[in-house]
């Protein structure tokens, strides 16, 4: 017979905010959220540099990113299980070992095969770091005050990794090499594993029990599937076999994945009592609109910067910064309120901000200046960015049991990332499909800017359908 730990010995004697132990534990999961979003957003800047150096042909270049992405998302649940099952520590050395021995491989490629399956592998790295920092959250930070102001670290934490990616992934790419954006992961992944090998993270927070190899399987092959399906809307229409065989295929694993796990696994990877829980059914669901905001905002953003205003990579990255420190902000400020107002009036807040903040965005167009077309209504999305995620990812975690920290950790990762796959492919054949509308009889810059801007509309709709479903949340957090 398995019996739960008792929180007592889950958060052994560090619950409160200030704690020595509390600090170190943070510290080292902002960090391994900073390196990891820091990766998502630095190699996108090296790409021409990465294609002209290895010679990648157009349709292989996109595995670059392409293969992170598949296994980040798919491999995130039992990534998050066995966060549970052995630890947020152990699974933190493990995925930073991975993590960092990939980017030493990626940056010595010397053919796109090997940098390919050294990105593909970062992904599985970072599908396991993901899931343990929020499990070493949720096992360290017990009070509802001080867990809200963890998820407000750790949200800034990520918008640091992203501004930073921006800028120095244009800056190393111009002033060293390409392959300094993957070799700056091996001091810093030396360090953090330095750190988490003396972390005071639980080294259990779940049941003596083995993995449910079956859901995580289904689970993982389903999920890939999906993303890889979704991925290849940029070259294939919705219809056609590269998109609808895999995304067929992707849901039918999903739905044997649910029923595996709802009759036959004992213990399932993802214990479906999980979603009887408020927070985390209407949570999950809001992280899956809220990865397409994301998306729109610092991706779409950039293209614009760029290709419609002429900015240049590190120009972009640099414009974005302001919209950066604004999420960081924000992100901080909201923490400390959650415990007081709930996470309903937040999250409505911040859908109000997306929503006006993406409706002023939809109105750029080629002859807009910065700073009114983009820099104030990019600031104002950073805002409702800041009020919603931190908020969001506290929603739907709370009122989980200790030994579930790690696959819910996994279930919020997931969901955020599966909906910015979704959320780009969908945005990306709509601006490409107004853009062609326009090509005739405006300038390039101007039939781009159309295309975006439609993006923007879309996404000022989604914050509305967010803060529809926000109805939906309880109006106070329990702790």
């Amino acid at each position: 017979m398995t019996t739960e730990p008792s929180q007592k010995t889950l958060t052994h004697s560090h619950a409160g905010p200030s704690s020595g132990r509390n600090r170190m534990v943070l510290a080292l999961v902002c960090a391994c959220q900073f390196m990891v979003i820091l990766d998502s957003a630095i190699v996108n800047v090296a790409l021409p540099s990465i294609r002209d150096d290895l010679g990648f042909a157009p349709a292989g270049l996109a595995w670059v990113v392409n293969g992170y992405l598949l296994t980040f998302a798919g491999l995130m649940l039992p990534g998050g299980r066995a966060a549970d099952l052995f630890g947020p520590r152990r699974m933190l050395v493990a995925g930073l070992l991975l993590f960092s021995a990939s980017s030493l491989v990626g940056g010595l490629a010397s053919a796109p095969e090997v940098l390919v399956a050294a990105r593909t592998a970062q992904g599985a790295g970072a599908a396991m770091m993901a899931p343990a920092t929020l499990a070493a959250i949720n096992t360290s930070f017990t009070g509802p005050d001080a867990r809200a102001k963890a998820f407000g670290a750790w949200a800034a934490s990520g918008g640091v990794g992203g501004m930073a990616g921006a800028v120095a992934g244009g800056a190393l790419t111009t002033g060293l090499s390409w392959r300094w954006v993957l070799l700056i992961n091996v001091p810093i992944g030396a360090a953090l594993i330095a750190a988490a090998l003396t972390s005071p993270a639980d080294a259990r927070t779940g049941r003596r029990e083995s993995l449910d190899l079956t859901g995580a399987v289904t689970g993982t092959a389903g999920l890939a599937a999906l993303v890889y399906g979704v991925m290849q809307s940029a070259d294939h229409g919705w219809s056609s076999g590269p998109v609808a065989g895999p995304v067929a295929a992707g849901l039918l694993l999903l739905a044997v994945f649910t029923a595996v796990e709802a009759r036959f696994a004992n213990p399932p990877m993802v214990p479906l009592r999980l979603f009887r829980i408020r927070g985390v059914a209407v949570g999950n669901a809001m992280l899956l609109l809220f990865g397409g905001i994301g998306i729109a905002m610092w991706y779409f953003t950039s293209l614009f910067l760029q290709n419609v205003l002429g900015f240049s990579a590190l120009q972009a990255g640099l414009g974005q910064t302001p919209a950066a420190v604004m999420f960081m902000a924000i992100a901080r400020w909201a923490s400390g309120l959650l415990p007081r107002t709930g996470v309903r009036p937040l999250v409505l807040a911040g859908s109000a901000a997306l929503l006006a903040g993406f409706g002023w965005l939809s109105l750029a167009d080629a002859n807009s200046g910065y700073v009114t077309g983009v820099l104030l209504p990019t600031l104002l999305i950073a805002a409702g960015i800041g009020l919603t995620f931190p908020t969001l990812m506290a929603a739907s975690t709370a009122d989980v049991p200790g030994g579930d920290a790690g696959i819910i950790g996994g279930l919020a990762n997931t969901a955020g990332q599966v909906g910015g796959s979704v959320g780009l492919a969908v945005l990306a054949t709509a601006a490409d499909a107004r853009a062609a509308t326009r090509a005739d009889g405006s300038s390039p810059a101007a039939a781009l800017a159309a295309g975006y801007d439609l993006v923007f509309l879309i996404a000022a709709g989604v914050g509305l359908a967010i803060a529809v479903v926000g109805i939906l949340l309880p109006r106070h957090r329990r702790g």
